[in-house]
């Protein structure tokens, strides 16, 4: 079923040139106006809060939050946005490579913990055997997944695997655990039907949880992922001197932005470092 796809400007109106569909990357960079294709929690949020500095700075920030992973990705290879801001470097390589797309990084924002996260059950100290854990299902979040589950104790993986583990890759289980893998998106929604789950950062905070307070165990914010996974703004490949994207990446990595970031999402979202 097609994606319900839910706007909302970050600027007081939306603009005529996003309500009539017109204005590829190069119109919208010539007349102040920089859009953004993001997902909602966190990105959209810290765009925002982005969007008065950029003002004060002669820009205009249009944001359309999309709810899933593959849409925003494809609206930026169109030429229809100028970025977006959603995903890590792992997830846009295999995105290229699988779609033939031509996306760049050109700027690490932020990093947002994965956590293992309670359902039915409460502690993984006592674990049951045939436990049902749900993880995300695409390709470089499964593998960070499986890692954070073998950094606990619950799983071996192959040796050498790394960020393209999959499920198959297990070569011991001793609970016996159970593998629901679901759209990430859709994983906080079995909360109530599975022991466990293995939340990104972003959709943790959309179901209420904080990372600190709420999992049982994250990825610490010095480990080798903060640099792989962080969050990262997007151009299509040669859209790299893009004056209004510049610009943003800039705001979004000033002190304001950080501050805003440890304020709103007190250790669920963590400023990169880099």
């Amino acid at each position: 079923m097609k994606k319900r796809l839910v706007s909302i400007a970050v600027t007081a109106l939306l603009t005529a040139g996003l309500l009539s569909g017109c204005g590829k990357s190069e119109e919208a960079a010539a007349d102040g106006t920089i859009k953004v294709a993001a997902t909602s929690v966190p990105h959209a949020e810290i765009l925002e809060a982005a969007r008065p500095i950029l003002e004060a700075q002669g820009w205009k920030l249009e944001v359309t939050v999309f709810q899933d992973y593959v849409q925003p990705n494809e609206v930026v290879e169109a030429g229809d946005f100028d970025a977006n801001y959603f995903q890590h470097t792992p997830y846009l390589d295999s995105f290229n490579a699988e779609k033939g797309t031509h996306l760049v990084n050109v700027g690490e924002i932020h990093y947002e913990p994965l956590g293992i996260y309670p359902g039915t059950a409460s502690s993984l100290d006592a674990i049951e055997e045939w436990s049902e854990v749900a993880i995300p299902n695409d390709t470089t979040n499964e593998a960070r997944a499986l890692l954070l589950l073998q950094d606990n104790g619950l799983i071996t993986l192959k040796d050498g695997v790394g960020i393209e583990a999959t499920i198959n890759d297990i070569v011991e289980n001793p609970h016996h655990l159970k593998f629901n893998e679901l759209e990430a998106a859709q994983v906080s929604r079995v909360l109530p039907e599975v022991e466990f789950v293995v939340l990104n950062g972003n959709y943790a905070l959309e179901a209420g949880l904080n990372v600190q307070d709420d999992a049982l165990a994250i990825e610490t914010s010095d480990s080798e992922a903060a640099k792989i996974y962080a969050n990262i703004i997007v151009v299509k490949e040669g859209n790299e001197g893009n004056e209004g994207v510049k610009a943003l990446v800039d705001v979004l990595k000033s002190d304001e932005i950080k501050q805003f970031i440890n304020d709103k999402y007190q250790g669920s979202v963590v400023p990169f470092e880099g």
